[in-house]
């Protein structure tokens, strides 16, 4: 993970050994040197020390400029093309900020040659028209001038570091990703107002909401960088994955025990049934033995 950015990187050093003529400045404090003699003067080599990539600028030759002042101050200005590494944390994601540094290091003159330290006005200048797609960049929170020790030169160097901090927009994620889950999701919620017989419609809607989430889960992960962890959008699309699938399972509960009830409702009646009809057989059986012995009684009394 990375960031790439475009930079005018100005140095300035004094060189007691520069010497020049009146008449190279022309009644002014400084001229510049021609891109010929850049090469023959001595000057600092830095280098991004967590660079991945670095470019000089070139038009029609390299985009380099230097100042020479009358009091042997030398300003060294240079265009670059910079790809830095950055350790970025996506627990937070699309929530998140990154904080990615910097770091600008003196290549092959130790701290006993070469001492960097920030401009104490306005070290940096970031230009007002930039626009960024998905990230809002800030000034840098914090600058340190440190020194690094290399095992393999047993020397200090002198390294100076910068912390840009990158707040990410969340108007995409809006469009993109939390309204679309939303509208799905309280689709979901028309299925409890079906009847409960409309087995293939409540079906039918559910899987289709389902299908679509997990759809577009996948294509949000085909544009991020595979991590070792869940962020804050895999928690989103899974509660609402829990949401479409609770429903789903409401339905199927709910049509458990709605059989369950009719089956009940069902062997109650057929029992009832039972239970009227054997009342009605034994009030038939009653009348049937009752009838004999009244003509029995009948027939002894006409005697």
């Amino acid at each position: 993970m990375d960031f790439r950015m475009e930079l005018m990187m100005s140095q300035r050093w004094t060189d007691t050994r520069l010497v020049f003529p009146d008449d190279f400045f022309e009644n002014t404090e400084r001229f510049v040197l021609p891109i010929e003699f850049i090469d023959l003067i001595w000057h600092p080599d830095p280098f991004f020390a967590n660079a991945k990539s670095t470019d000089v600028g070139q038009l029609t030759q390299r985009l380099i400029n230097i100042y020479i002042y009358k009091n042997q101050t030398v300003i060294y200005s240079i265009n670059l093309f910079a790809t830095i590494a950055c350790a970025m944390q996506f627990q937070y994601y699309p929530y998140d900020f990154q904080l990615c540094p910097t770091v600008i290091e003196s290549f092959s003159y130790d701290e006993t040659l070469v001492k960097y330290s920030w401009s104490p006005v306005a070290p940096f200048t970031i230009d007002p028209k930039l626009r960024l797609l998905q990230f809002v960049v800030t000034y840098p929170l914090r600058t340190e001038e440190c020194t690094i020790h290399r095992d393999n030169q047993a020397r200090n160097f002198s390294q100076l570091v910068a912390y840009f901090r990158f707040d990410r927009l969340l108007g995409n994620h809006l469009i993109q990703t939390f309204s679309p889950c939303c509208l799905v999701v309280s689709l979901t919620w028309f299925s409890f107002w079906l009847e409960l017989d409309a087995v293939s419609a409540r079906v039918s809607l559910l899987v289709t909401a389902m299908l679509t989430l997990v759809t577009q889960f996948s294509g949000l992960k085909l544009d991020f960088p595979p991590v070792a962890y869940a962020k804050a959008v895999d928690l989103w699309m899974a509660m609402c994955l829990c949401f479409v699938f609770a429903a789903l399972g409401e339905f199927v509960v709910v049509k458990v025990i709605y059989s369950l009830t009719e089956d009940v409702k069902a062997t109650v009646a057929k029992a009832e049934e039972n239970r009227i009809i054997g009342n009605e057989q034994e009030v038939l059986s009653t009348t049937s033995n009752t009838l004999p012995m009244t003509s029995r009684f009948s027939a002894q009394a006409g005697v």
